[in-house]
């Protein structure tokens, strides 16, 4: 079930969120927004989430978030993006990283 989190998660979202993939969430991160989706099986469909929320497609990034080390993953197939001069599956900017790290930190990380 894919979640769209603007506030810090609860443990029950966190373990909605889990439900899919078991160990790791596939998110898709709104930088200028600081919103998250969570919980699917896909990060395009998180995307997708975000972008039906009024989220425009070059502010959303996709990642992953593992809740056992509270480390944040940068690698997506909707991060491939020739035209923002992302060329690989991994968000190879760093400010972007930091952005999406800082909202998935601030929403996630305390659970």
């Amino acid at each position: 079930m894919i979640l769209i989190l603007r506030d810090a998660a609860t443990p029950e979202q966190v373990a909605t969120m889990l439900e899919t993939l078991g160990s790791y969430i596939k998110l898709a991160v709104d930088v200028r927004r600081g919103v998250v989706a969570g919980g699917g099986g896909l990060h395009a469909d998180c995307e997708g989430a975000l972008l039906n929320d009024g989220s425009a497609q070059a502010d959303v990034w996709g990642a992953d978030w593992l809740p056992d080390t509270q480390e944040v993953t940068f690698e997506s197939l909707i991060n491939l993006r020739p035209g923002q001069a992302n060329f690989a599956m991994e968000i190879q900017s760093e400010a972007i990283r930091a952005q999406v790290k800082e909202v998935v930190v601030r929403l996630l990380g305390g659970v």
